[in-house]
């Protein structure tokens, strides 16, 4: 059973300035309507390139506890309206695609769209399409896909994302699939809207499994990368130079070669620019603590994995640090 809690209870109140309020009549219904829930750092931008993408008969409907971010989304973008509530959206959408922060938000949100499971007959009487983009554990996933699929609402996948604040701004997220079979065409078709690279590894849990095992490693390859360009330029190397010289032998790995935590040897990554943007510590951790719960439950042994979490829960704690990019580890590295 899923726990409700209190993070998506607060309905959204009216709003000022030209927004598209909820106007459901039949002519929305001969429509292909989609709903998005989450416009936060990577939902808003996902949303984006979603509503400029579809067909100007399309309808997209947006909810959000954050009323600042649904007035400005829906004055961006024409052809959206703004729900009262997940249940709303829900009822009046035939595919729903939530990108949101936590386990807890996820099984909340679907929770208040999923009861009472009557959406076929008081909303558009279709079957639901639920792609849930969130990077959450895979039990909880497997949870609410149950949910769905067991009140014979709808199907649920779900297809967390790689590739950032930057990726998603561009249209170039890649999403690591966990669906039925029969479903991954017609996914692939709605994911590529948002991002240039579809995925599939497998049944319903499948690409969260991808995710968490990728971030996992990326969270371990940045502190590595961190510590090695700090070896460097301690010995007195020039820090460009030393990178150019690892991402043309074996050590290469994104935090190398495009992300390099020290400032000036890329000049597009967040180092260079204060740290700003990017991914941040608290998500990397975020993901570093799903990973290792959902290998414990596995039965699997993370030999690094405790050491990273130390570091990066350290960096979390320091008020300065804390919403930076991850690469910010070479700067408390630095500090020490």
């Amino acid at each position: 059973m899923m726990v409700v809690l209190p993070i998506f209870q607060r309905e959204a109140g009216p709003l000022k300035g030209p927004v598209l309020r909820r106007c459901f009549g039949s002519t929305s219904r001969r429509q292909t309507t989609y709903g998005f829930v989450g416009l936060g750092r990577m939902g808003y931008p996902m949303a984006k390139n979603l509503r400029s993408k579809l067909s100007s008969s399309d309808r997209l409907i947006i909810y959000d506890t954050n009323q600042d971010a649904t007035t400005r989304f829906s004055n961006e973008m024409q052809g959206t309206v703004v729900a009262d509530g997940v249940r709303d959206l829900a009822e009046n959408s035939e595919t729903i695609i939530t990108v949101l922060p936590e386990p807890s938000h996820v099984q909340n949100v679907f929770q208040s769209m999923l009861k009472p499971p009557s959406l076929l007959k008081e909303g558009i009487n279709k079957e639901r399409l639920f792609i849930d983009c969130s990077t959450i554990d895979p039990r909880s996933s497997h949870d609410v896909a149950n949910a769905v699929h067991s009140t014979e609402q709808g199907r649920f996948v779900d297809a967390p994302m790689s590739g950032g604040v930057v990726g998603a701004e561009a249209g170039k997220l890649t999403f690591m699939l966990g669906a039925h079979k029969d479903l991954v065409g017609r996914v692939n078709e709605i994911l590529m809207l948002m991002g240039k690279r579809v995925v599939y590894l497998g049944p319903q849990t499948c690409g969260l499994k991808g995710k968490l095992a990728n971030n996992y490693l990326l969270a371990l390859n940045n502190i590595a990368t961190a510590e090695a360009m700090q070896m460097g330029v301690k010995w007195g190397l020039d820090p460009t130079v030393l990178a150019d010289m690892i991402n043309a032998s074996t050590g290469r790995c994104w935090p190398s070669e495009v992300n390099n935590p020290v400032p000036g040897v890329s000049i597009s990554a967040p180092a260079s620019n204060g740290y700003v943007g990017g991914f941040g510590v608290k998500l990397m951790n975020k993901d570093l603590r799903l990973a290792t719960q959902a290998a414990k439950e596995a039965g699997i042994e993370t030999r690094l994995g405790p050491h990273a979490r130390k570091v990066y829960d350290e960096i979390e704690a320091i008020e300065d640090l804390e919403n930076k990019d991850f690469s910010v580890v070479y700067k408390y590295f630095d500090s020490q």
